[in-house]
C-alpha cells in the first residue's frame, strides 16, 4: 500500500483501505525505480567546443529538461548528474514543473587547467571567463583557496554532492587519460568543504595512483576507476567507498566511434587506456566492491537514450541479472544518500528498495529479469542503432514519489 509518496504497508494478506485505487500486477516483477549515479543532463554535445562556443543557458536548459524526462520514461526515478548541472532542474522537477526523476546535481565540475574540466577554447588564457565558467558548469581550480570559493559556491547554487576532475580523458582536448590532476591538499581541501554540508566528493579517477589519492583523501566515490584492481577493493571496502564505472568503456567497438577514431590524439589514448584497463572486470569479479549504474553520456536525448538501453545490457554481460539489479536499484540508492541529512533533498524515506516507509519509487516489468534481463529495457546495439522508443514496452507501470506516470496496463 502507498500513502501519499512512501510505501505504507508491504503484506500477502489482505489490506483495509477504502478508496484505494486497486492495481492488479498480473503476475509481473515489481522492482524499484531504477537509480543512474552518473548522468550529464544538461550537456547536450555535439562537442565540448561547440558547447563552450555556440550554446546558450536556453539550449543547456531545454536539453536538460528533455533529459530528465527521457531518463524517468526508462525507468530511472532518481538520477545523480555528475557535473555540470545546478539546482535549477531540481527545483522545476520538485515542483511538478517538468517531469522527471529525483535529481541530485553536482554544480560545476572542479579542475585543473589543462585537465578534464578544463573547456575553455584552446587560446584562453588561464583563469579568462568562458561559458561554462558563466554557467556555473565547469570552474578552473588553482590551489586550495579556489577549491573552496568554487566548491561553497556549488553547494551554494543547489549541488548536493562535489564532483572533482582527477584523471584526464580519451576524446577530451588537452588532458592525457594517465594525469593525476590536483594535488592531495586540493582534494583534501574538497572533502573538507563537502563534510561542511555533510555531504561528499565524487572523484573522476583513471590511475590506480589517482583512485588511491582520492580514497585517501576521503572521497566516497570513485568515477569510472578503470584501473581496479583488488588492493584498490581493500582500501575501498575499508573506507565504505562506492565506485562507479561506464561498461561501454569496454565494447570492442569503442575504437571505432568518430569522436575517437577521426582524431590521431584521441585514438592513440584510447588504445592505450583500453590495454591498460583490461583487467577491470575479472578483477571486480574477484574482488567485488559496491558499484553504481553509470552511463556517462554526452549527446543528443536520443544519443543517450540508446546509450542507456546498451549500458543495461552490458552490465548484465558482465556481471550477469541479479548482481545488475542491485547495481541499477538499492547500491544507487546508499550512493545518493552519502548527501547527508541536510543536504540531500530527499530524507521522508530510502531509495533503491522496496521496503515499508522507503519513496514509492515502483516499476512493474513484464517478465522476470532474472531470467530474461532485456525486459528491463536493453538494447543490443550502441552506435549505429535505431532510434529507441520513449518508453520500453515492457515496463508496464512508472511510479515516482506516489505519482503514476506511465500505465500500461489492462
Amino acid at each position: 500500500m502507498v500513502e501519499g509518496n512512501l510505501i505504507k504497508t508491504i503484506t500477502t494478506d489482505g489490506i483495509d483501505a477504502p478508496g484505494a485505487t486497486v492495481i492488479d500486477g498480473g503476475g509481473r516483477t515489481l522492482t524499484p525505480g531504477f537509480i543512474e549515479t552518473h548522468a550529464h543532463l544538461m550537456l547536450m554535445g555535439p562537442s565540448l567546443p561547440s558547447m563552450e562556443a555556440n550554446s546558450t543557458w536556453e539550449d543547456f536548459g531545454i536539453h536538460g529538461t528533455r533529459m530528465a524526462q527521457m531518463y524517468l520514461m526508462q525507468g530511472f526515478t532518481t538520477v545523480r548528474d555528475a557535473g555540470g548541472a545546478n539546482g535549477g532542474l531540481r527545483r522545476a522537477i520538485d515542483s511538478g514543473a517538468i517531469t522527471g526523476p529525483r535529481y541530485y546535481p553536482s554544480g560545476a565540475f572542479l579542475g585543473t587547467r589543462g585537465g578534464h574540466a578544463d573547456f575553455a577554447n584552446f587560446t584562453a588564457p588561464p583563469e579568462s571567463e568562458t561559458n561554462f565558467s558563466r554557467l556555473n558548469m565547469a570552474q578552473e581550480v588553482s590551489g586550495v583557496d579556489d577549491v573552496y570559493r568554487y566548491g561553497r559556491n556549488n553547494f551554494r547554487m543547489g549541488a548536493t554532492q562535489l564532483k572533482f576532475m582527477q584523471s584526464g580523458g580519451v576524446v577530451s582536448a588537452f588532458d592525457p587519460w594517465q594525469l593525476v590532476a590536483g594535488s592531495q591538499d586540493e582534494i583534501e581541501a574538497a572533502v573538507q568543504v563537502a563534510s561542511e554540508y555533510g555531504s561528499y566528493v565524487m572523484s573522476h579517477s583513471y590511475r590506480k595512483q589517482a583512485i588511491l589519492n582520492a580514497l585517501n583523501a576521503g572521497v566516497m566515490s570513485i568515477e569510472h576507476g578503470f584501473s581496479f584492481d583488488c588492493e584498490i577493493a581493500e582500501v575501498m571496502n575499508e573506507k565504505g567507498a562506492y565506485i562507479t564505472t561506464n561498461l561501454t568503456a569496454f565494447d570492442p567497438g569503442l575504437l571505432s566511434i568518430p569522436a575517437v577514431a577521426n582524431v590521431p590524439a584521441s585514438l592513440a589514448k584510447a588504445k592505450s587506456a583500453s590495454a591498460t584497463f583490461a583487467n577491470y572486470i575479472p578483477n571486480m569479479k574477484e574482488c567485488p566492491v559496491k558499484r553504481g549504474f553509470q552511463t556517462d553520456c554526452v549527446g543528443s536525448v536520443e544519443a543517450c537514450n540508446i546509450q542507456i538501453a546498451y549500458e543495461k545490457k552490458l552490465n548484465n554481460d558482465f556481471f550477469g541479472p541479479y548482481t545488475s539489479l542491485v547495481t541499477m536499484t538499492s547500491t544507487g540508492g546508499e550512493i545518493v544518500a552519502l548527501s547527508g541529512e541536510f543536504t540531500n533533498p530527499y530524507t521522508q524515506g530510502k531509495l533503491g528498495v522496496i521496503e515499508e516507509g522507503a519513496y514509492a519509487d515502483i516499476l512493474l516489468i513484464d517478465g522476470n529479469p532474472l531470467e530474461d534481463f532485456s525486459v528491463v529495457g536493453t538494447g543490443d546495439q550502441w552506435f549505429g542503432a535505431d532510434p529507441r522508443p520513449e518508453s520500453p514496452e515492457t515496463l508496464r507501470l512508472i511510479m515516482k514519489d506516489g505519482v503514476i506516470y506511465k500505465n500500461t496496463l489492462d
